[in-house]
């Protein structure tokens, strides 16, 4: 299961989140980390990270954002199997930026899967782009901007909502059961 990270597992800014401090985890997103690790699942997270190019925030100040959303889903019982990022403004120059799906082609190549049906879990209308380009399955979330995206008219038509990403894992989980 791939997870977009800002707005999903933590809450968002509109100002970015450029430190660990500013790093605050949603109210039962590790916990269902948790419970997929504890089922099996590998879970990544894919992930813009723009405020970087923009000089807001820099890598080491990246890298000690995701060590604490590591050791913070650690601690809860799961595992993130990996964090990829895109750094980049929009730009022609780069394929990684969601909503173009490059970022969600490599994690399938990385992991030699095929993306049909493996779940994307988003809460912006570029994290569902991005999942039904690639032929991930989209679905939203309504933490961060979720509500904001479900009320736009232009949603993958496969796309499926869950309040977040608890409710949303608890689903999966019980389809597979």
């Amino acid at each position: 299961i791939v997870l977009d990270r800002d707005g999903v597992i933590n809450e968002d800014s509109p100002d970015y989140i450029k430190s660990p401090e500013e790093w605050v985890p949603i109210n039962g997103s590790l916990e269902a980390i948790a419970m997929l690790t504890n089922s099996g699942y590998q879970v990544v997270v894919a992930t813009n990270q723009a405020g970087i190019d923009r000089k807001i925030f820099n890598m080491d100040s990246l890298n000690l954002i995701h060590k604490k959303m590591h050791s913070s889903v650690r601690k809860a019982g799961g595992n993130i199997s990996a964090i990829f990022y895109c750094p980049c403004l929009e730009g022609p120059d780069c394929h990684c930026r969601k909503p173009k799906p490059g970022m969600l082609v490599d994690i399938a190549l990385r992991y030699n899967v095929t993306p049909q049906g493996i779940p994307y879990v988003g809460d912006s209308l570029k994290d569902l782009q991005a999942a039904s380009a690639a032929k991930y399955l989209p679905v939203l979330v309504l933490t961060g901007n979720g509500k904001k995206t479900q009320k736009m008219s232009n949603l993958p038509t496969e796309t499926v909502v869950y309040p977040d990403l608890r409710e949303a894992v608890i689903d999966a989980l019980n389809k597979n059961n």
